[in-house]
């Protein structure tokens, strides 16, 4: 009687061990088709500062960071294997984070100057631009960089607009009043607290479109604004800049870098120019 029950015991718990074994495998069979039969794993979220008030590149629409800076990191973060969380953490907190590397990312419109490299590494360019004068029309009369000595100019501190209005001004000319951000910058320019505001082009056209009622006139000076060209920003020694050229090269040579520059600048863009400065 006992080594029969023994017998039957065993016959159950045999035959239950088989059902879960076979449960088991269905699953993992279909947890392997439903991820195309290969083992996948979760993309990495990298962490992005930004300084949301610089229009069209990066500004706040309906509580969220928007522009084209915020696309193009996107697509090219999917490339390369990524995905993004952008935090409007401001200009200074950017490159604070950066260096203390809590930050993984900076994208700003920042501007790849000597310096800059010195601290940070940089992805290749990205974006061409100018630096741009912006004045009220009636109140000042600005034809050339050189009509800003003895004006009164705003800047936004630590961008390269601040460079070129020292470049002209002197670097402590108590003439240039530096804001934290853009859109302070052009309320101090609207009140009249600064005569003109030097900044990057894109940033003062979006501006003057957005304001038209404003009265607000641009002007350039190419014999004494060089082109700049945009980066997106690492801490130093970041392992990402290689990912991250790669696939910005493959953004670009695919089309969707045309696809999304157009999208914000209604024209197109000119890639030569940007892999020409990847080269030097």
């Amino acid at each position: 009687m006992k080594t029969s029950m023994k017998k039957t015991l065993f016959s159950i718990i045999a035959g239950s061990a088989l059902v879960l074994s076979a449960c088991g495998g269905g699953g993992a069979e279909k947890d392997s088709a439903d991820k195309g039969g290969a083992k996948t794993e979760e993309k990495k979220v990298l962490n992005v500062g930004t300084e949301a008030t610089f229009a069209p590149f990066e500004f706040m629409e309906k509580g969220e960071v928007t522009g084209f800076d915020v696309d193009l990191l996107n697509a090219v973060a999917e490339e390369a294997g990524y995905e993004v969380k952008i935090d409007n953490t401001g200009w200074d907190a950017m490159f604070a984070g950066l260096q203390s590397k809590q930050l993984d990312i900076g994208m700003a419109g920042v501007t790849i100057t000597d310096e800059r490299v010195e601290s940070y590494d940089f992805s290749d360019p990205y974006f061409e631009s100018k630096t741009m004068i912006a004045f009220k029309e009636g109140k000042v009369d600005i034809k050339t960089a050189k009509d800003l000595k003895g004006k009164k100019l705003g800047v936004q501190n630590g961008t390269t607009g601040q460079f070129a209005a020292e470049k002209v001004a002197g670097k402590n000319s108590p003439d240039i009043s530096k804001y934290e951000t853009a859109a302070l910058m052009f309320q101090a320019l609207q009140g009249d607290n600064v005569q003109a505001a030097v900044t990057d082009i894109a940033v003062a056209l979006e501006y003057q479109k957005n304001n038209p009622d404003a009265g607000i006139q641009t002007v350039t000076d190419d014999e004494e604004f060089e082109s700049e060209y945009y980066g997106i920003v690492f801490p130093k020694g970041s392992g990402l800049v290689d990912e991250f050229n790669s696939a910005l090269n493959t953004v670009i040579d695919n089309g969707k870098y045309a696809e999304i520059y157009k999208k914000w600048f209604d024209k197109e863009p000119d890639v030569e120019a940007l892999k020409k400065a990847a080269e030097k």
